[in-house]
């Protein structure tokens, strides 16, 4: 009987002492720093020409919802380029590209990426392609994303499987920059 009356009364002590899923701890540090812009670098697979190399890239943690981080990317004056995270209620998470025009209007090439095929760690989260992805954009059916997350910095890189093809870009979480306008599609 003390047996089951200790079982009992340690079961959910256990229970709650349990961390949450590595999604959920990484979408709250990602939280924590909503409002927030950083300047960051090519780290991986940079080349003159490719529309990055020698811009001034900036991240800004724009908005930040119960189940929606939205990210703009700036490369230079360019502000066509939003990272939309959404956490489903599986605790899995699903990364998009919203890429728009300077009217706003959608890019032809817009709304890629993947979900997260379980809810992984706190400091780094892998989006696979979805099919919606292999549709619209044949080359990119092996792309695979990966954000990580840590107090230090951010990196948003993609690798395309079978190919040689790597992209990474790294932010410095250390040192805010000022909060940029509003993308292309959005209001300030």
């Amino acid at each position: 009987m003390k047996k089951l009356l200790f079982i009992l009364l340690v079961l959910p002590l256990q229970l709650l002492a349990q961390e949450a899923p590595g999604s959920v701890q990484f979408w709250d540090t990602l939280k924590n720093h909503c409002g927030k812009a950083y300047e960051g670098e090519i780290i991986a697979g940079g080349k003159e020409g490719d529309g990055f190399t020698g811009e001034k890239l900036v991240m800004h943690v724009r908005s930040c919802e119960d189940s929606e981080i939205r990210i703009p990317f700036f490369v230079g004056e360019d502000k066509s380029r939003t990272w939309v995270l959404t956490k489903g209620a599986d605790n899995l998470i699903l990364l998009k590209h919203d890429h728009r025009k300077p009217d706003g209007s959608d890019d032809e090439v817009t709304q890629y990426g993947g979900l997260s095929p379980n809810t992984g760690r706190a400091d780094i989260q892998f989006f696979p392609a979805d099919q919606f992805t292999a549709d619209l954009l044949a080359h990119a059916a092996n792309n695979v994303w990966w954000i990580t997350v840590d107090d230090t910095s951010f990196t948003y890189n993609l690798r395309r499987i079978g190919s040689e093809r790597l992209f990474s870009v790294k932010f410095d979480l250390t040192k805010e920059v000022a909060t940029p306008s509003a993308p292309w599609g959005s209001e300030d």
